[in-house]
Parts: C-alpha cells; structure tokens; sequence
C-alpha cells in the first residue's frame, strides 16, 4: 500500500528538493510512498492571487486568508479522506519519534499545511486542522523546510522503506533502558582501529556481544543524560 501525503504551500517548487534523492527518492520511486502538491495560491479568489490580509488588532506583517486556506485544506481532504492534516508552527506540540510512529502508522496518510507570513488565520485552524506540529522552539521563514523534516522522519519508518529494518529499534529515541527511558544513540566507530592517535574503545573490539551490548546501553544513557536532561 502506498502511503500518501499531500502538502499545500505557496511555493510548491519546493518540492519533493530533499524528499527526491536518496532513501525517500528510492522510496518514492518503489512506491512505497507519493506526494502531491497543491499551491495554495490556485484557492485565491481574486484576479490578483491574494493569499493574505494585514491582522485585526493591528501589527506587523499579514495573516493568510481564511478563505482561500480552508479552500485549499478542503480540496485535499476530498482527493485524500481520511488523512490526518496537521499544520506546521512553532506554537504546535513538538515532534517528537513517537508521534512519527503514530503518523507513519496512520494509512490513509497525512495532508501538510506549510503557513507563511505571521501565520494563518485561527478559524481555519480551528475546524479545518487536526493538529499543530512544531519542529521546535525557533522560528522559520516559512513551513517547507518543516515538512521536509517531518515527511523523512515519518516515511523512513514506513515498511520496507529502510534496507535494514534491525537499525530502526538501535537509533535515538528508539533505545529504550530498563526503566522506559527513550535513550539517544550510542556513539559508532569503524575502521581503521587507530586514526590521529586515537583508538576505538576496546569493548567493541573483543567480540563479546553481551558486553558490547552493556557498553551501548551505558554509552546511550550517558549521552542522554548530558544532551537532554
């Protein structure tokens, strides 16, 4: 089954950039997933295109209009039911692994709104959108560089769309300790064994896998501990 996602943007040229090359390009080529998109721009009403209005309450810059998002969202509900929609903000609940494993889980897909300007308009929000999604506490100049991040995250967990399906329980995140701690990858070497005057620790090197195994799981909760307490 091909997993869809639909993203609407005011430049869809953007698109599918990052999305076609490597493991995504493979994975789009195979089918494994496909995207559309729809330039919201074509759900303006006017001869001008106008996307875009100054807020109410005065301020800097525009707010996107609610008519011509909701057109837009509504168009894609009707080509995809049953998609989950999520628009990208930095006022969103932050993404995090387990929601990429819940949006790659859901099979009728997602549908992407990418805002620009100072945002969109709060109604459209309010009845057209089943949730907010920001990447994290910063601000960018619009959601395209978002929904490229999201859309990689949640289709690499898709099946089959990763050569090796093992590595998808030994990453960040996906580690889990024996107290349900979701841990941060352990650190990766490889050949040679001396590089610059520095060696690989000798664990790794002995061929003791339940060693190994401990030394990861030490190594994992570590680095947790020192970049995301």
């Amino acid at each position: 089954m091909t997993y869809p996602v639909t993203i609407l943007t005011l430049f869809p040229e953007a698109f599918p950039g990052l999305l076609g090359a490597s493991v995504m390009g493979r994975a789009l080529a195979e089918k494994a997933w496909n995207i559309k998109v729809l330039n919201i721009r074509d759900f303006a009403l006017d001869k001008h295109r106008k996307v875009d209005d100054a807020p109410f309450g005065g301020g800097a810059g525009m707010v996107m209009k609610p008519d011509v998002v909701a057109a837009a969202l509504r168009a894609a509900k009707a080509a995809q039911p049953g998609a989950h929609t999520i628009y990208l903000s930095p006022s969103g609940t932050t993404f995090i692994q387990p929601i990429a494993r819940r949006f790659a889980d859901h099979r009728n897909g997602l549908i992407i709104l990418c805002g620009h300007y100072e945002g969109v308009d709060q109604r459209v929000l309010d009845t057209e959108v089943d949730e907010i999604i920001s990447l994290g506490n910063y601000v960018l100049s619009g959601g395209e560089p978002a929904a490229v991040c999201l859309v990689d995250a949640v289709v690499r967990l898709l099946p089959g769309v990763l050569g090796a399906e093992a590595s998808l329980h030994e990453e960040s995140f996906d580690i889990i300790d024996e107290n349900g701690e979701a841990l941060v990858e352990y650190p990766h070497y490889t050949r040679p064994a001396e590089w610059e005057g520095q060696t690989v620790p000798q664990v790794l090197t002995n061929g003791n896998h339940s060693e190994i195994k401990k030394w990861r799981m030490a190594e994992a909760r570590k680095r947790t501990r020192a970049l995301k307490p």
